[in-house]
């Protein structure tokens, strides 16, 4: 028996089983590309919707967001898709639909944390195709700004109590953002330890890769715009922060609203740097947190631009692993922050008393610029780990072929495993790119007649009735210079 077995498993034998299994890994990861990558990135697959967009077209933009994200439901873009629609059925007026678009992405963001984002099982499979294949679970300040906007809306639905919640949610998304950070990082350095064990070669070849001239180089250059950015704390975001004060101080129920209101003018202060507006709505809220009544005064909140996005660019690494001139070098395709620099600033407030002019309140570039260089070493290590593993098993296909079936075979060998990781080799891009470039705000006591006008430097402008004996927020929208102004003005008290 011992003798049968011996005659079985041959070197020859061996040498072909394992060419088997490896031949077929290549044909599945080929599949798999195909099937769920499409070639395509998610900037590519939303350029033309994008055109709408930023072209100021909000209503088709707004529909053809809402045919993604229903085409979407239910796969790996489904949460992206519904955060585009919300954004845009937003922009777009639409504000009872944006909320049910919002709602249903908080259900889907609410689901992933259950299942603590993505599984291991789901990371390992990146490993043969991309991390674009796996499903969009939210960033942390993703998840801020839909409470946020959720909040917002139901300003706008005159439903303000169930703002409270939201806003509650919010000022939580952003304290556990820093405790989520540190938690995927320690996920991501086990993913990699674990690869590493059960690949070492590939993993040094990753290593030694990444500390190439060329290739350090490269990346260095393509993610210096990085440093410019202004700072803020990590995942600190004082839109979100501004706005917990303004709803505390102006729909108070007692004096623990109205000390949190105060504590929230005081954390902006704090982020966004001295203003005269922050320190007039600081000084209110000292003032009513001591007893005093709030004189009718109004808040204006202008959004203007569009968030960057991320585009993808390749760069060849040495594979020091093969050593051989089958596959000597190999593409491997990184996300870079691309910024829009298309947008109005300032916005004017005009009435009797004179005129205002906003002020930045919160830079997105800086927010999503710090998040996306907290994520960047994991993205950058598991790429360059999961394009050497796909290059690696196409090398030793291609050798084996050449080997077994001679210089034809060698050639079908490598044609395939080159389609393969042409079409594995796309950067994962989706990003919420609907949000805004920069917030800012102005406030002021409420003219007696309670009419104002609001002008952008494009010569756009709109004229808005507040209510003289209240508390109003106005809220402005500005996509791009080519969009209209989107202007609503709420009641608050």
């Amino acid at each position: 028996m011992d003798t049968h077995v011996g005659a079985l498993i041959k070197p020859a034998n061996i040498k072909s089983m394992v060419f088997q299994q490896a031949k077929r890994m290549v044909w599945i990861v080929l599949a798999a590309a195909f099937l769920l990558s499409g070639c395509q990135t998610y900037q590519e697959k939303t350029s033309e919707t994008k055109g709408l967009w930023s072209g100021g077209h909000l209503d088709a933009a707004a529909a053809d967001y809402s045919r993604k994200a229903e085409s979407a439901s239910g796969g790996k873009d489904a949460l992206v898709y519904r955060l585009e629609q919300a954004m845009a059925l937003r922009a777009a007026g639409k504000i009872s639909e944006s909320q049910a678009a919002f709602q249903q992405a908080d259900d889907l963001i609410n689901r992933f944390d259950e299942k603590a984002k993505t599984s291991v099982s789901r990371e390992a499979g990146a490993l043969l195709s991309n991390q674009a294949n796996l499903p969009y679970t939210g960033r942390d300040y993703d998840k801020v700004l839909v409470s946020t906007y959720k909040a917002l809306n139901f300003l706008q639905l005159g439903q303000p109590e169930m703002a409270r919640p939201e806003l509650f949610r919010a000022y939580q998304r952003q304290q556990d953002a820093v405790d989520n950070n540190r938690k995927r990082i320690d996920r991501d350095q086990k993913e990699i330890q674990s690869a590493a064990s059960e690949k070492a070669g590939e993993y040094q070849s990753t290593q030694k890769a990444q500390s190439d001239p060329l290739v350090s180089g490269e990346m260095k250059k393509r993610y210096a715009a990085l440093d410019q950015l202004k700072a803020y704390a990590d995942y600190a975001n004082p839109f979100p922060v501004y706005l917990d004060g303004l709803y505390f101080l102006s729909l108070s129920t007692g004096g623990s609203d109205l000390e949190r209101a105060r504590k929230s003018f005081e954390r902006v202060k704090g982020m966004s740097g001295d203003n005269k507006y922050i320190n007039a709505d600081l000084a209110v809220a000292e003032k009513a947190a001591n007893g005093e009544p709030i004189p009718p005064r109004t808040f204006v909140v202008f959004e203007t631009g569009s968030a960057p996005h991320r585009e993808q660019f390749r760069i060849d690494i040495p594979l020091f692993i093969v050593g051989a001139n089958r596959v000597p070098y190999v593409g491997v395709a990184l996300p870079t922050l691309e910024f829009n620099p298309s947008y109005i600033a300032p916005l004017t407030v005009s009435s009797v008393a004179g005129s205002e002019s906003t002020v930045p309140l919160a830079n997105m570039d800086s927010v999503i610029g710090q998040a996306f260089r907290n994520e960047l070493p994991g993205i950058v290590t598991k790429t360059l780990m999961s394009t050497t593993i796909k290059a690696s098993a196409a090398y030793f296909v291609n050798q084996v072929a050449e080997e077994q079936g001679g210089a034809v075979a060698g050639l079908v060998s490598m044609l395939a495993t080159a389609a393969s990781q042409a079409a594995i080799n796309i950067s994962d891009t989706r990003t919420w790119t609907t949000l805004p470039k920069e917030y800012q705000f102005c406030s002021f006591p409420t003219p007696a007649d309670g009419k104002l006008r609001v002008s952008a430097p494009n010569t756009q402008q709109a004229e808005v009735a507040v209510d003289p004996k209240s508390i109003n927020l106005i809220l402005v929208r500005s996509v791009s210079p080519l969009s209209p102004l989107v202007v609503t003005a709420i009641r608050l008290k």
